[in-house]
């Protein structure tokens, strides 16, 4: 039994807390969050302790870190894990400055950390990328991915996200390495403020179109808005040179109406904690084989990598111009 410490009681700490009480191999021990309210009430409610990260970080019976913490803190507790011999689970991005990220890399090169890209952990993308290494539909070409929110988060949030690039799509900049299997070498990037002017206030967009050039001509779209209007919409096609392979939108039931007016489906899923509860439980699977010694599939160097096609597109939007790596 791996005994594990949270630091962040927010909303993504406490679906990790419920996982890691649910899991058979892990034991969630310490919980730290700035708020000690917020910590002693995750920690009362799974039968851990509240206590400062000083505290998780010393203490010799705790094996492994998840951080979900603010995004700016990610960097530092990542190096004060690595510094204390923990096995790390961050999630994204590793942080909100490029050149910050790289200069930790050789500090971080022995520790073992993996990065919570939770996508590369669901069912409907795992299958997605299964087949594509299978060619199924032979050689990938061309890659689009679509990934809206229903609604906009509080502006509060905007504010220190770091802005659609790093919050948002860096999930979809890690999608289309992994797919693609390479690192692209051109970023182009468009976006506007469309949904709520608040947003373009605060210094940031809320809807985007970005473009992929890889080596040798292949491409990949990527759409973003902070707006569906109809769900939470993700979903990804990949042409390949014999067929195409699509990934579409999950439904809260497979319920389906057929009458003479035609046919009806149930609603789309309206929140990421729904869409992906599979996908968070399988990376604490993950998890758990990392502390038991298994290497992480997706590294500090893969979240560098992310956050390097963040920082390109919010160049390219700056500029108006292609932005070559």
């Amino acid at each position: 039994m791996h005994r594990i410490a949270l630091v962040g009681a927010g909303r993504i700490g406490q679906i990790h807390a419920r996982n890691v009480a649910a899991h058979s191999s892990l034991d969630l021990a310490m919980v730290v969050d700035p708020s000690t309210k917020a910590a002693q009430d995750i920690a009362d409610r799974w039968g851990a302790r509240a206590s400062s990260i000083e505290e998780a970080m010393n203490a010799p019976d705790i094996d492994g870190l998840i951080i979900a913490s603010a995004t700016h803190t990610h960097l530092d507790y990542m190096l004060q894990g690595a510094e204390a011999g923990k096995t790390i689970f961050c999630e994204k991005p590793v942080d909100q400055d490029l050149q910050r990220a790289r200069a930790a890399e050789a500090k971080l090169a022995d520790a073992r950390i993996f990065i919570g890209f939770n996508r590369r952990f669901d069912p409907h993308f795992l299958s997605l990328k299964n087949a594509l290494d299978a060619k199924r539909t032979g050689n990938l070409e061309t890659l689009q991915i679509i990934s809206n929110d229903p609604a906009p988060p509080p502006v509060e949030y905007i504010a220190v996200s770091g802005g659609l690039f790093k919050d948002m799509a860096i999930h979809d900049f890690d999608m289309a390495r992994w797919m693609m299997q390479e690192d692209p070498e051109e970023v182009f990037a468009m976006g506007s403020c469309l949904v709520d002017p608040a947003i373009g206030e605060a210094g940031d967009i809320d809807t985007a179109r970005t473009l992929l050039k890889f080596p040798g001509g292949r491409l990949c779209v990527i759409s973003n808005s902070r707006r569906s209007g109809f769900g939470y919409d993700q979903r990804i096609e990949a042409f390949g040179s014999e067929g195409m392979l699509q990934v579409d939108n999950v439904r809260e039931t497979t319920l389906q109406v057929w009458t003479e007016d035609g046919a009806q489906a149930d609603k789309f899923q309206n929140f990421f904690l729904d869409r992906y509860a599979q996908a968070y439980r399988n990376e604490l699977d993950h998890f758990a084989d990392v502390l038991n010694g298994a290497p992480a599939r997706v590294t500090y160097a893969d979240g560098v990598a992310a956050l390097a096609l963040a920082e390109a597109a919010a160049e390219s939007l700056r500029t108006a111009q292609p932005v070559k790596l």
